[in-house]
């Protein structure tokens, strides 16, 4: 089939869906939204897959700009004629494509776009209502999208849910018998790579370090990323006396990934909204205790004392008490990570999830 992709631009889980359907057999074409605004994806566009140039894909989306791009989408699928259109976020690009008046489309949800930007507005719900009951398919990571998906109009016998998952290879789990020659005997080392923004709940992790490591000399912090809230973490801990105890990695490649895992000794996180987080997978299969907030979305891969633990979301206080309790288990890690790693192997293998995502380009195109 000709699979035409359309999405806000190219990140890991583009790279990870672009490869997968490519290597379904399929002729697959990229259409961006955006071009590479606050993506971190170092891998180039996977062999065999045509980047589409159109009006898109310049410059940040605008609203206003929507009729110039719908009539340009149409001249592309004019001249690609493709078999089907896979097309998410919902509000932008899944739009979009539904405005054509192409069909099959399998629209995509990003887990923001349900959990989120839904309660923006009034329109933006309108919007997804009126997606959602165009849309051939449906598919997302985790049931509470899917869920959402249905509230708003979605034929529940028109979904499919699967986690976008992880290389099990490339995400290795880690040697807990290796000691960190380093660092201190006892160091107890804390880790997120979440984004610096204020959906992810990083000034929640800072607070809640700041107020554990009062008491835990032994605890360190790495940090990954950036983003909008930078001063405000890096006052957090100044104002704290914590900084120095601090790593402050910033944007690492996949392929550099899995060794900052490993470096830990617990993954942490705060996010406030998510559906099934990559990077909670990712930890998983590195064998790494996972601290999350209680969300529907973590509360899906962590289960309390077997692969990690859970604290209430946005509450610092207890977050810092979870990670005390967690340096005072310290000896039963290991065991934890076998536990942790378990549930990626069981339900995070992307090389198997991406078979149902070929399952879902068969139905959609029974459907059309």
């Amino acid at each position: 089939m000709k699979i035409l992709y359309f999405s806000n631009d190219y990140s890991p889980h583009d790279h990870r869906f672009l490869s997968a359907i490519r290597d379904g057999g399929h002729q697959v074409y990229h259409v961006r939204l955006q071009a590479n605004f606050r993506q971190v994806e170092d891998r180039p566009v996977p062999d065999e897959v045509e980047i589409v140039q159109w009006a898109g894909g310049q410059r940040e989306f605008r609203w206003r700009d929507v009729p110039k791009l719908v009539m340009s989408l149409r001249q592309v699928i004019k001249r690609i004629k493709p078999d089907l259109i896979h097309a998410g976020p919902i509000q932008t690009c899944a739009f979009i494509a539904v405005l054509t008046g192409f069909r099959p489309i399998l629209t995509m949800s990003w887990g923001y776009d349900l959990i989120q930007d839904v309660h923006k507005n009034r329109w933006m719900e309108r919007i997804t209502r009126y997606v959602l009951h165009n849309s051939t398919y449906f598919t997302s990571d985790a049931l509470v999208t899917r869920d959402k998906a249905v509230a708003y109009g979605m034929n529940p016998n028109r979904t499919i849910v699967f986690p976008w998952g992880v290389d099990l290879a490339h995400y290795s789990p880690k040697d807990w018998s290796t000691g960190k020659t380093d660092q201190p005997k006892n160091a107890f080392t804390l880790f997120c790579n979440r984004a610096w923004e204020p959906l992810y709940g990083i000034d929640v992790l800072v607070r809640a370090f700041v107020k554990a490591a009062q008491s835990r000399p032994e605890l360190s912090l790495m940090l990954l990323g950036g983003g909008s809230q930078a001063a405000r973490i890096r006052q957090i801990l100044l104002n704290g006396g914590v900084l120095d105890r601090v790593t402050f990695g910033g944007q690492v490649s996949q392929t550099e990934l899995p060794r900052w895992y490993h470096w830990a000794d617990v993954y942490i996180s705060p996010t406030h909204v998510d559906g099934s987080s990559v990077s909670l997978m990712e930890a998983l299969a590195c064998g790494l205790p996972c601290l999350v907030s209680d969300i529907p979305g973590n509360k899906e891969w962590v289960t309390e004392s077997d692969n990690g633990w859970l604290f209430p979301d946005g509450d610092a206080d207890a977050l810092a008490t979870k990670i005390l309790q967690a340096f005072d288990q310290r000896k039963t890690l290991p065991e934890i990570g076998r536990a942790a790693r378990a549930v990626a192997e069981e339900r995070a293998d992307w090389t198997k999830n991406a078979d149902k995502l070929m399952q879902a380009y068969e139905q959609a195109m029974q459907l059309k």
